[in-house]
């Protein structure tokens, strides 16, 4: 929860004040002389109307409503074939763009309006490339100051990482692949055990290169390389499958009562939503209206445990290196109000299930979204 930056609007580079708990010190956002060279991502999505898809191994009517959810910007949080809390509020914010009656179910209404995507397989089947595999996995420890010697808070394991990849879990992608764990494949009606809480033994898969994988058909891997400046930016983007275009914001809105941040156009269109943790009894989410500071891609977190409800007061105040692993994720949108801002996170199966320490938190793929949609001086308006 970061106090005001120090800001130069009109350079690229955004100075962002350790000053809370929340925050962060931009070091990676600069200016290049030419544009990073993208090498094409083997394990993007087809959706040429002319290739031939191959066919399903079974049907996932669930899965593939999020997916293109996922896709459209009402995005379902964790792709993973369950009709949760996400998913509700995803279907929820797609009705109320196109008029229909917003129940949060994929009623029949609904299914028709999502019908012009009826083409997008829910899942795909993908190869692991030796470059995406090879990678310097690190486990994360607890402990805050030997956080802080890291160089990085990047991936613990290439599971992991295939998962943020394709906006899902470790235990969906062993699902999806019974082959490669010799567990159960996942239910045929995507539906099917939303409501089971019966506990499931952990499976996993030995992920390595040229491994071929089922994964959640997730899009936006449109990449135009001269739209992104900072390598390590680009980098990130594509790390979690999002492309550079993006709808363009004119508002934005952070809803407490619905657990969601919405993005409107200039014509007060919703363009986008995005399920939301936000506030908590220590720090209450803010309600008025703020304005977009700045946006900070790839941040360092300053942690200051005098400012935070949970941490060793004893601990020094530290330098947490940024990374996917970061507390505050991949990015910061710092807010006009003090102490407060929107940022991705470390575990995005939590987002929407637990409290933070006072800020917005998004997924890191949606974060991702948002820091390309907004900028500084937009409005942010945060309603009870």
């Amino acid at each position: 929860m970061p106090r005001k930056l120090l800001l130069s609007l009109s350079v690229a580079a955004v100075s962002l004040m350790p000053l809370a708990a929340c925050s962060v010190e931009e070091k990676g956002d600069q200016n290049v002389a030419q544009a990073p060279k993208v090498i094409p991502d083997a394990m993007a999505s087809n959706d040429d109307p002319s290739a031939t898809l191959p066919p399903e191994d079974q049907p996932r009517p669930l899965m593939q409503a999020q997916v293109v959810l996922d896709r459209i910007g009402f995005t379902p949080g964790v792709v993973d074939g369950k009709m949760g809390m996400s998913t509700v509020n995803a279907l929820k914010g797609f009705q109320e763009a196109r008029g229909l009656q917003i129940t949060g179910e994929l009623d029949q209404a609904t299914q028709q309006a999502l019908a012009e995507w009826q083409r997008i397989p829910a899942t795909r089947v993908v190869t692991i490339p030796a470059e995406f595999a090879s990678d310097q996995f690190v486990q994360i420890p607890k402990d805050r100051k030997d956080q802080a010697k890291l160089e990085r808070m990047g991936y613990a394991s290439l599971g992991e990482k295939i998962a943020e990849r394709f906006h899902t879990t470790e235990e969906v992608l062993a699902e999806l692949n019974p082959q490669l764990t010799g567990g159960p494949a996942m239910p045929a009606d995507a539906q099917a055990g939303a409501n089971d809480t019966q506990p499931k033994p952990p499976v996993s898969i030995a992920y390595q290169a040229g491994m071929k994988l089922r994964v959640p058909n997730v899009g936006a891997d449109k990449f135009d390389p001269s739209a992104v400046k900072d390598p390590k930016w680009a980098d990130t983007l594509r790390l979690l499958g999002v492309g550079t275009e993006q709808p363009k914001a004119a508002k934005i809105e952070v809803d407490k009562s619905d657990q969601v941040l919405r993005a409107f156009d200039a014509s007060g269109k919703l363009i986008a939503q995005y399920t939301a943790t936000m506030g908590s009894s220590e720090f209450p989410l803010p309600i008025g209206t703020w304005k977009i500071l700045a946006v900070g891609h790839n941040p360092p977190w300053q942690y200051n445990p005098a400012l935070l409800a949970n941490a060793d007061k004893s601990d020094p105040k530290l330098e947490i290196p940024p990374g996917p692993n970061s507390p505050i994720g991949v990015v910061w949108i710092d807010l006009s109000k003090e102490h407060y801002g929107i940022h991705g996170t470390d575990e995005p199966s939590h987002i929407g299930r637990a409290e933070s320490n006072g800020c917005i938190r998004l997924t890191n793929w949606d974060a991702a979204r948002l820091a390309q949609m907004v900028s500084p001086g937009m409005q942010a308006v945060f309603r009870p």
